[in-house]
């Protein structure tokens, strides 16, 4: 009986020690899963955009010559007129009557022209003869001469009055697209002015200005010095890029720079011009003429989210051959479609985080796995900025 009550005792004291032990470590936690890419290594052609505005390559002021009261305005506004289409019909009465006036003066001193002419051949023989004097002769061909002056004035103004006349039919001088009319029909125009009736602007082909910072400049001229071109003469394709973000369908060529910097803007113009089939640009118009000016040779890029940015700091999360996590301040270059050039601070060969960062820490050991093939490649090469 004793021997079963000191078994008993043993157990409880075992039990309670037993109880009282720590539990055993739990397993280590494995290291996070993350997505990581080689950089791409290939030559990127480095654009440059300007913000600017279509303008006709032509643009004409359509005026009235001369005075009148418009009849008829002949045209729809806004639309493509042809050349020597009717746009304007001035009243033409006055016109007429000035013409006919003009012309029966012009009569009239013919007339009398030839009646001086013809007293200057009757006088000349009789004044061998001296039936006449040489004074009345002399005077004779001073008439004659003045008749005939006063037939040129005459028919100088003959002349005019058919212009002027002509002028009261006003026809399109080009093939383009008619702005609003500025004046109505029954309006006085033309009194002590050329007044202004509309605008026709050339629009096929068209131009297109922008203007290129002082900065901008004079990068593209020390980068086509060090590579020992000037540009000038040399034809660059030319993107327009319009305000929805399609792209103009024909490209176009730099047609003109200013010859010097605007002190206002501190920008150079330059001047376009885009081929306009289809007629869809128009004066005034905003967008972006995109072209290249450099490629960079071997440059190394990343997937976008890759790359974190903080207060114009860019940064990358690296992964070394032990795994372990190095965040990197980075230098980035222009964007390429999903992609964006590192510039400096990572190496052909290194393995960039692209999923994942907010798992992981400076240091820590990570899990690489190689991501997906379409998060690294690349949509096409073309850069869509410039740092």
């Amino acid at each position: 009986m004793m021997r079963n009550l000191i078994l008993l005792l043993f157990a409880v004291v075992f039990a309670a020690v037993g109880a009282c032990s720590p539990p055993p470590p739990p397993a280590a936690a494995p290291p996070p899963e993350v997505l990581v890419v080689e950089p791409v290594q290939r030559d990127v052609p480095v654009e440059m955009e300007l913000v600017g505005q279509a303008a006709g390559s032509q643009d004409v002021e359509i005026r009235a010559r001369v005075e009148g009261f418009l009849d008829t305005v002949a045209f729809t506004e806004g639309t493509l007129v042809k050349k020597g289409q009717l746009l304007y019909q001035i009243d033409p009465k006055d016109l007429e009557a000035a013409l006919a006036n003009a012309k029966a003066n012009l009569a009239t001193w013919r007339s009398r022209l030839e009646k001086t002419e013809n007293d200057v051949k009757r006088f000349t023989p009789l004044v061998k003869q001296q039936a006449v004097s040489q004074m009345e002769l002399d005077n004779a061909v001073s008439a004659r001469d003045a008749a005939s002056a006063q037939v040129d004035a005459a028919q100088a103004a003959v002349d005019k009055a058919q212009i002027d006349l002509g002028y009261a039919t006003i026809t399109a001088p080009v093939d383009g697209l008619v702005g609003t009319t500025k004046v109505k029909a029954g309006n006085l125009v033309g009194r002590g002015e050329s007044t202004l009736l509309t605008t026709i602007s050339v629009i096929n082909p068209i131009f297109f200005r922008a203007g290129l910072a002082e900065a901008e400049y004079l990068r593209v001229v020390r980068r086509a010095q060090e590579q020992g071109t000037t540009g000038i003469g040399k034809r660059i394709p030319i993107q327009l890029i319009l305000a929805d973000g399609t792209v103009h369908p024909e490209p176009g060529r730099l047609d003109t720079a200013e010859r010097n910097i605007d002190p206002t803007t501190g920008t150079l113009a330059l001047q376009f011009t885009f081929p306009n089939p289809q007629l869809v640009l128009r004066p005034g118009q905003y967008g972006r003429a995109r072209f290249d000016i450099d490629v960079r040779k071997g440059a190394l890029l990343v997937p976008q989210r890759a790359v974190q940015e903080l207060q114009n700091l860019y940064s990358l999360a690296v992964v070394g051959s032990d795994n372990k996590v190095t965040f990197r301040n980075v230098k980035v270059g222009p964007r390429v479609d999903s992609l964006w050039v590192i510039e400096e601070g990572l190496k052909p060969g290194e393995k960039v985080v692209v999923e994942g960062l907010q798992r992981v820490r400076e240091g820590a050991v990570v899990a690489p796995k190689a991501a997906p093939p379409q998060a690294a490649s690349p949509a096409s090469p073309t850069a869509s900025e410039v740092k």
